[in-house]
């Protein structure tokens, strides 16, 4: 999908340079700027603060071979070991996969322009960069949603659970999810690569969507509304079903008798419940929040722990909390029989 999103861009910024290379002088005019067709953007990141660069790059080198082994090991026990074939692990598989992604989409990057002078991207990386970042954090949002209403069925209607949570429902809820998230990703960044832009120097360590408006030479009514519905709609939206889904869960574990119980249900849920808080309030504090003179400057602070911190903690917080994660990692170092088994919720 990545290669045939890189020649659709092509196509597309060929096709306007020449189809639109006789109107660039009317839109002059009607804009009163000078713009360009930029093919390598300059990202500033954090040029600005010269000794704190390699601090950045220790820290995020750190955290993201730690994202890679954290991730990829949760990936691998939910296809070996036979416990953890439910639906709450292939959800956390898939949770795990798109935080490889989305780091690997914009950490490499960081970690190159952390140390050189010359911090450069071309345009299509840039395309490809804020469309796998878009496409991530998009289906993430929609995934965490599917989890919720995967515990909520769990706990507030056990004894249906393997009927409703059925494997065909999984691998169509899994794949709405992605398709979603793909699907607006593309939307956006089709409209946001096609907007006229009077600079090339991205004041951001990555190709942010909205820094990269910020060049825009005029402000598009049509990109803001598609920006503010898809934002709506992935944001709130999904964490208000989150959290309808969490009232039902904690209104049906308050009445459980057994304490043991309760404290089972509490621990399954308490993962992903801080997954939840740490995600949705990120991102909600870069997408929905009014705009201000340092906003751009909290931005990548945000965007920092948001793409680097939160998707290291999302392995570690599964396996401190959750008992079958951490003995199916025993299993597959070997510290425990095989043949052990463990009661599931």
């Amino acid at each position: 999908m990545n290669i045939t999103l890189y020649s659709f861009l092509y196509v597309l910024r060929l096709n306007e340079g020449n189809s639109t290379g006789r109107n660039i002088d009317e839109r002059k005019k009607m804009q009163g700027e000078n713009f360009t067709i930029w093919s390598i953007f300059f990202l500033e990141g954090f040029s600005q603060y010269p000794g704190l660069e390699v601090v950045l790059f220790v820290f995020s080198i750190v955290m993201y071979l730690t994202t890679l082994l954290g991730n990829s090991t949760l990936i691998l026990i939910t296809i070996l070991d036979s416990h953890l074939k439910t639906p709450m692990y292939l959800f956390l598989g898939n949770l795990s996969f798109m935080d490889i992604c989305y780091t690997s989409a914009s950490v490499p990057t960081l970690l190159v322009n952390l140390l050189s002078s010359q911090k450069t991207i071309i345009f299509s990386g840039c395309a490809v960069q804020m469309y796998l970042s878009l496409a991530m954090g998009s289906t993430e949002c929609v995934l965490l949603a599917v989890m919720a209403y995967d515990r909520y069925v769990a706990i507030c209607n056990p004894l249906r659970y393997s009927i409703i949570m059925n494997r065909c429902v999984c691998a169509r809820m899994a794949t709405v999810s992605w398709v979603t998230g793909c699907l607006t990703a593309l939307l956006e960044t089709s409209f946001a690569l096609q907007i006229p832009l009077c600079g090339n120097l991205i004041d951001h360590f990555t190709c942010e969507i909205l820094a990269v408006l910020k060049l825009a030479c005029t402000s598009s009514l049509l990109m803001n509304t598609i920006m503010l519905v898809v934002s709506i709609l992935l944001l709130p939206i999904s964490m208000l079903l989150v959290c309808i889904s969490y009232i039902f869960i904690l209104s049906t574990i308050l009445r459980i008798s057994s304490a043991e119980g309760r404290n089972k249900a509490f621990s399954t849920c308490g993962a992903h419940l801080t997954v939840v808080i740490l995600y949705y309030g990120a991102a909600l504090s870069m997408y929905l929040k009014p705009s201000s003179s340092n906003a751009q400057k909290i931005d990548k602070i945000i965007s920092l722990l948001y793409g680097v911190l939160t998707p290291m903690l999302n392995p570690i917080i599964y396996s401190l909390r959750n008992k079958e994660v951490k003995d199916a990692v025993k299993k597959l170092l070997g510290k425990i029989p095989l043949h052990q088994t463990q009661e599931h919720l």
